[in-house]
């Protein structure tokens, strides 16, 4: 299986939340797991959020962050090119999407067409699952079921 993450997903990986067994255990299966490049700030920002609401403590924040950092060069990232971010707009309207929720769904289009294979799609948020549905790509959490 090839696997694009979205930051809803991708987060599970290192925060314990309702879909992370899901995840984990779909990274575990995957030959490739690939995200867009805004990822690694969406999950900084998210991860730094849990530790201010006192979620997370200080200690796991820093460990979290630790692993996130070590493990991001495995991850397949897609960069954010002037192409992409035209075909993200378009998404945004077509489907009427928050602006980097259109980044990740357009960094999964071009994955899977650099990889000329489905790729399964992973996120947590129903009107991007909608869309990325509408766009042809296969949804995690419905091929899991």
């Amino acid at each position: 299986m090839r696997l694009y993450l979205d930051t809803s997903a991708l987060v599970k990986l290192y925060v314990v939340e309702d879909g992370s067994s899901l995840v984990k255990k779909s990274v575990e299966e995957a030959e490739t797991v690939a995200t867009s490049l805004v990822t690694y700030v969406e999950a900084r920002a998210a991860f730094s959020r849990r530790r201010r609401e006192g979620i997370l403590a200080v200690a796991d924040h820093n460990r979290i962050v630790r692993d996130f950092d070590d493990e991001w060069k495995r991850y397949f990232i897609i960069d954010v090119t002037n192409p992409l971010v035209q075909n993200a707009a378009m998404l945004a309207e077509l489907h009427a999407l928050r602006g980097y929720d259109a980044i990740q769904l357009a960094s999964a289009e071009f994955f899977q067409e650099y990889i000329r294979e489905p790729a399964t799609f992973g996120c947590w948020d129903s009107r991007l699952e909608t869309a990325a549905r509408r766009q042809g790509l296969q949804l995690l959490r419905s091929r899991m079921q």
